[in-house]
C-alpha cells in the first residue's frame, strides 16, 4: 500500500515552497488590482483592416494624455484590452482618435466601462463575508455530520485549513502572473476563487467521509493506518474525476482561448488541482497531525542511547 502519510511534511513543505515565494512577490510589488476594484476605465477595440498597434504606440497616446498607468492586452491581432484611470467621454474619443490615425483603421469599441472604487470595494467585503460564513457552516455541517465520531469538529477545521491553503496557492500564483504576465485582480479573478474555495471543500468531504466508514469496520487499526488506506481507496476516483470533469476542458481554454479568458481559466486550473492535491496531501494529513498532537516533538531533541 502507498505509504502517502508517512511522507506528509513533505508534502507541506512543497506547498511553503510554492505559496511563500508567490505572496514575497505580491508583498514587495502590491496587491494588481483592476480597474474593478480601484476604478478606472476599460477599453477594448478592434481595427477593422488593420492589425493592431504595437503597445509601445499605444502607450505613448495614452501618455501624451498624461494617463501613465496603461496595461494593454492582445486578443489576435486585431482587438486591444486597455485598462487605465477613469477616462472622460472626450477623452475617450481623442483616444480612439489617435489610434485611427495611427494605423489607417477604423475602430470598434467592443466593450467600454467605467467603475468607481467604491464599487469594487463593495463587492470584495460581501465576497469575505460570503467565504467567511460559508466557512462556518462548512464547520458545522461538517462537525454534525461527523458526530458519531472522537474530535469531529477537527474534520471540519482541518477542511477549512486545506481550504485556506487552496486559497493561497491561487493569491502565490497571482504573484507569480503579475511578475510575469502582468495580472491584475478583477471581478473574474474573485469569481475563479470562489469558485476554487466551493470546490475545494467537496473534494475534503469526500475524502473524510471515506476514513468517517473505514473507522466503523477497521475499529482497532491505528488512525493513521486507517487514515492513509481511505486515502488510497480514494485516490483514483479523486484524480480521475476532477481530470475528465474539469482539467481537460479547463486546459483546452487556456491553450486556445482567448487572451481575456486566460488568467480566468488559469486560475481555475491551478485551483481545481490544488484542490485535489489538498484533500489528499494536505487535509487528512494535518488531521493525523492533529490527532497525534505531533507539534509536542516538532521542537524537542531525539534522545539518544549510549553505547
Amino acid at each position: 500500500m502507498l505509504n502517502i502519510l508517512g511522507k506528509r511534511y513533505y508534502f507541506f513543505a512543497l506547498s511553503l515552497l510554492i505559496i511563500i515565494p508567490g505572496l514575497v512577490i505580491l508583498f514587495v510589488k502590491g496587491l494588481p488590482l483592476s480597474i474593478d476594484f480601484k476604478g478606472g476605465t476599460l477599453l477594448e477595440v478592434q481595427f477593422t483592416s488593420a492589425p493592431a498597434p504595437s503597445t509601445e504606440a499605444v502607450k505613448s497616446i495614452y501618455d501624451s494624455k498624461g494617463i501613465v498607468d496603461l496595461q494593454v492586452q492582445q486578443s489576435g491581432t486585431d482587438i486591444l484590452v486597455l485598462r487605465s484611470t477613469a477616462l472622460s467621454s472626450e477623452l475617450q474619443t481623442e483616444i480612439l482618435a489617435a489610434l485611427k490615425s495611427t494605423t489607417g483603421s477604423d475602430v470598434i469599441i467592443r466593450k467600454a466601462d467605467t467603475v468607481g472604487p467604491s464599487i469594487g470595494q463593495g463587492v470584495a467585503q460581501r465576497a469575505v463575508e460570503a467565504v467567511i460564513f460559508a466557512a462556518l457552516a462548512v464547520v458545522i455541517y461538517i462537525t454534525f455530520a461527523f458526530r458519531g465520531l472522537q474530535h469531529a469538529f477537527r474534520y471540519g477545521i482541518c477542511a477549512i485549513a486545506a481550504m485556506a491553503h487552496d486559497v493561497l496557492i491561487v493569491i502565490a500564483l497571482t504573484g507569480y502572473g503579475t511578475l510575469l504576465f502582468g495580472w491584475q485582480i478583477d471581478s473574474m479573478y474573485l469569481t475563479a476563487l470562489l469558485t476554487v474555495i466551493g470546490f475545494s471543500v467537496q473534494d475534503k468531504i469526500v475524502v473524510f467521509d471515506r476514513i468517517r466508514e473505514n473507522s466503523g469496520i477497521y475499529r482497532k487499526l491505528d488512525f493513521e493506518k486507517l487514515a492513509n488506506h481511505s486515502i488510497v481507496q480514494t485516490l483514483q476516483r479523486s484524480i480521475n474525476t476532477q481530470l475528465m470533469t474539469s482539467e481537460f476542458f479547463l486546459l483546452a481554454l487556456a491553450l486556445f482561448g482567448g487572451v481575456t479568458l486566460r488568467e480566468f481559466v488559469v486560475i481555475l486550473l491551478v485551483g481545481l488541482l490544488s484542490g485535489t492535491y489538498s484533500s489528499i496531501f494536505i487535509a487528512a494529513p494535518l488531521l493525523v497531525v492533529w490527532e497525534k498532537k505531533e507539534w509536542r516533538t516538532w521542537f524537542t531533541r531525539k534522545n539518544t542511547v549510549e553505547a
